[in-house]
């Protein structure tokens, strides 16, 4: 992958014909109308993203992008990089909490090692090593620029193939200590906020480490003076393989017009970094919750979509976007085995503009 070909990559529109096919069927069900509110709009968004009124999501599966930050040198979390490898082993022995929330769902768990500083493999995660971990972006940049286009590209690699396998849709998510940090810089970047405002605790922080972490933010929003259309080198220079191997995933599911489901902020992040590198990304993404922390709120916004699932999520790993599986085959139920009004002969209701 270079720079130049990213560039060149097109998105094709989503099927407005099957859109438009998909809301006439939901009409004809008998309830009111937009009774399952966002979830009738989603349903046939992916009718758009795959071209069928036939909605069929029976194959799914989260990618959960594993990586180490050098930043944690900084202090900035709880724990130290070990724990990224130790929670990856367990994640292929199915201990993990995604893993036992997507067994629930019917999903697959495709755990990936783009950046764990450890220098062996963990038996069952796909290899994708760019680099064991990333720099301390207060020193020097994160990773190269060519490292961020060969993560992008893994992703990109790994969406692919699941469309080739038959997954119908895919969900994101991500493991890697000290990634709240790496996701509020970007995200501070791209939409040229101040740290203090886009900055929340991850998985817990005190007072002060917060303060410190805020701190470590906006030195590096000072020392790299980004510009807010600079996707690629913020995520370069601040970003992680994680962030990085995750805006391919969605790169990759709108070329291969997949429906992928965002999880967090650090897969928000991703998400809109896809958009600003490959114009008409975000026609194929679909939200699944809104994070407790505060860049969250004001990345969707920007997206242009729509959390359905309000609960101060913060567990990562793609939970909450397995969590919209679920609901989406709840919603699927009355959709695929449909009661009309006829069927209960009962005069239909009347759209009015």
């Amino acid at each position: 992958m270079t720079k130049e070909a990213l560039t060149k990559l097109k998105i094709d529109k989503p099927n407005e014909a099957a859109r438009q096919r998909v809301k006439k069927i939901w009409d004809g069900i008998a309830k009111p109308l937009d009774g399952l509110g966002q979830f009738e709009t989603i349903v046939a968004q992916i009718g758009a993203i795959t071209g069928t009124a036939q909605i069929d999501l029976s194959k799914k599966a989260v990618i959960v992008m594993c990586a180490d930050n050098g930043i944690v040198e900084e202090q900035v979390s709880q724990c130290g990089q070990e724990v990224t490898a130790v929670v990856a082993s367990s994640m292929v022995r199915g201990n993990t909490s995604v893993c036992k929330m997507a067994k629930r769902a019917g999903a697959d768990v495709i755990a990936v090692d783009i950046g764990i500083n450890r220098k062996e493999e963990i038996p069952g995660l796909i290899q994708k090593k760019i680099a064991r971990g990333t720099k301390n972006f207060l020193k020097e940049p994160a990773m190269s620029e060519a490292e961020a286009l060969q993560a992008i590209a893994a992703g990109m690699e790994i969406a692919e193939k699941c469309g080739r396998q038959g997954y119908r849709i895919l969900a994101t998510g991500e493991m890697g200590i000290g990634n709240t940090t790496t996701s509020s810089a970007m995200a501070a970047a791209l939409l040229q906020c101040d740290a203090e405002e886009i900055t929340g605790k991850g998985a817990g922080l005190s007072r002060e480490k917060l303060a410190h972490k805020r701190e470590v933010v906006s030195r590096a929003l000072d020392r790299y003076c980004f510009k807010k259309d600079e996707a690629l080198r913020i995520l370069a220079s601040v970003g992680g393989y994680d962030i990085a191997g995750l805006t391919g995933v969605f790169i990759g599911g709108a070329i291969c017009h997949i429906p992928v489901v965002i999880d967090g902020v650090i897969s928000a992040v991703a998400a809109l970094t896809a958009e600003r590198l490959v114009p008409g990304v975000k026609d194929y993404i679909i939200p699944s919750h809104i994070s407790r922390e505060p860049a969250a709120k004001k990345i969707f916004e920007e997206l242009g979509v729509h959390p359905v699932i309000d609960a101060g999520l913060a567990l990562g790993e793609g939970t909450g976007a397995v969590m919209m599986f679920t609901l989406l085959d709840t919603a699927l139920a009355v959709y695929e085995n449909q009661t009309t009004f006829d069927d209960i002969s009962t005069e239909q209701y009347v759209r009015f503009e």
